[in-house]
């Protein structure tokens, strides 16, 4: 097998350019889902004084659920900074070598995160308003 002839000075600049807006891709994805966490974490507060606002007289039961989830999210979405950083970390290293490997085991975990979290919210919301 012939030798691959070793990236220019360009070929590399472009790639680790490439690889940082990567990188802040994942960090504007984490600050939009601790964000959101937040929100969630003062929905309960927010969805019982909406109910006493509907009806005083209907006490509405706890939404306790919703700062556990929200919290959830915030200590998720601070995790995929950090797997985002050691992410752009290995890849800078392997664009500096000539190598390029792709990291399907981060996108698996992103994407259980998300659908799992997502997933309680809805069932959490549907819960919510069946007590409505």
């Amino acid at each position: 097998m012939p030798d691959t002839p070793a990236p220019s000075a360009s070929q590399i600049t472009t790639e680790l350019l490439a690889a940082e807006r990567t990188f802040l891709a994942w960090v504007r994805t984490s600050i939009a889902v601790a964000s959101l966490g937040f929100v969630v974490a003062k929905f309960g507060i927010w969805l019982r004084e909406f109910a006493d606002q509907l009806n005083p007289q209907i006490h509405m039961h706890s939404t306790a659920l919703s700062l556990p989830i929200g919290i959830g999210m915030m200590i998720f979405g601070g995790a995929l900074t950090v797997l985002a950083a050691w992410h752009f970390s290995i890849v800078s290293r392997a664009i500096k070598k000539g190598e390029m490997r792709s990291s399907g085991s981060l996108v698996v975990t992103v994407t259980l995160g998300v659908t799992v979290l997502t997933f309680v919210m809805i069932v959490y919301l549907l819960a919510a308003a069946a007590r409505l």
